[in-house]
Formats: structure tokens, C-alpha cells, sequence
């Protein structure tokens, strides 16, 4: 009994031992610590906003649409886009698509690139250049078109079949 009290007393003095050595690194890493929990919530809470912000434009743009005022509504659409968020730049870009808001060829192939550039599963990105696809046909660039529906064909895309039907037309 005296030896497990004498080895409490040993190992509580090793504790108050290694805290006086240590207090200052032990100081810093809580600090660093607690710097990097608050960073993340500021950051977290800042991507939500900017969404949140980006959302309200989408739905903006909507009504802008809906009341004949295209050009405010093309413009938070190009807005959308260029803000690269991961849902509402490809839903910008298939309104702009859909309503055909005169956006020069050029200017569309621009969104396509940006949008594709964003970080989304495969058959994302595969949807995305099948529509970029077919843009390409519509504006009579047909051999661009051809090339990336040949590539949805050899990397054995979800769109193969709606690929091949569209070459075969």
C-alpha cells in the first residue's frame, strides 16, 4: 500500500515536472489549437453566405427572366458562373443555354470551360461536355462536337448511347 501511494506521489511529481519544462509549447499548441477551430468555423461560416448569396442571385435572375428584363437577368447569370460554385454555375449555364440569351458563341464556350473546371463527380462532367457537345453542332463547329462525343464513347460514358445516336444522325 505505502509503494502505490509512493508511486502516485512519483508520478504526479513527473507531471508537475514535465508541465514547468513544457507550459510555454503547451501554451502555443492550445493557442494554435483554438486558432485553427476558430479559422475553420470563420471559413465554414463565410462558404455558407457566399452560397447563400449566390442562391438569392439565382433566384433574382429567375425573376428578372420572368419579367422580360434579360439582360439584368444574363448578367447574375455570367455572375453565377464566374463565382464557380459547384451547383448554381451549371444550373446558370443550362438557363443561359435553355432561354438562348443572345451571349455570343465564344463568350458560352468560355462558361463551358469554367464550369468544367469545377470539381464534379463524373457523369457531371460527362453531362457537361455532352451539352458542350452539342453546342458545338448547334453553332456548326460539327468536327468539335464530333471529337468530344467520340471521347464520351471511348471512356465509356453514361451518355455513350445518346453519344453514338447523336454521331449517327
Amino acid at each position: 500500500m505505502d509503494q502505490n501511494s509512493e508511486n502516485n506521489i512519483s508520478l504526479k511529481n513527473k507531471f508537475i515536472s514535465f508541465y514547468k519544462y513544457n507550459k510555454y509549447i503547451l501554451y502555443l499548441g492550445i493557442g494554435i489549437l483554438i486558432i485553427i477551430l476558430v479559422s475553420i468555423i470563420f471559413f465554414n461560416n463565410y462558404k455558407e453566405k457566399k452560397n447563400l448569396l449566390i442562391s438569392e442571385k439565382y433566384i433574382q435572375a429567375g425573376l428578372y427572366l420572368e419579367s422580360k428584363n434579360v439582360n439584368k437577368a444574363k448578367n447574375l447569370y455570367e455572375e453565377i458562373i464566374l463565382s464557380e460554385n459547384k451547383f448554381y454555375s451549371i444550373l446558370a449555364l443550362n438557363t443561359i443555354l435553355e432561354k438562348d440569351l443572345n451571349i455570343n458563341s465564344s463568350q458560352i464556350l468560355e462558361y463551358f470551360e469554367i464550369v468544367e473546371k469545377i470539381n464534379n463527380s463524373k457523369d457531371q462532367k460527362d453531362l457537361i461536355i455532352f451539352k458542350k457537345a452539342l453546342y458545338l453542332i448547334k453553332i456548326a463547329k460539327i468536327q468539335e462536337g464530333k471529337v468530344l462525343l467520340d471521347k464520351l464513347i471511348v471512356s465509356g460514358s453514361t451518355f455513350k448511347i445518346l453519344a453514338e445516336e447523336v454521331l449517327s444522325k
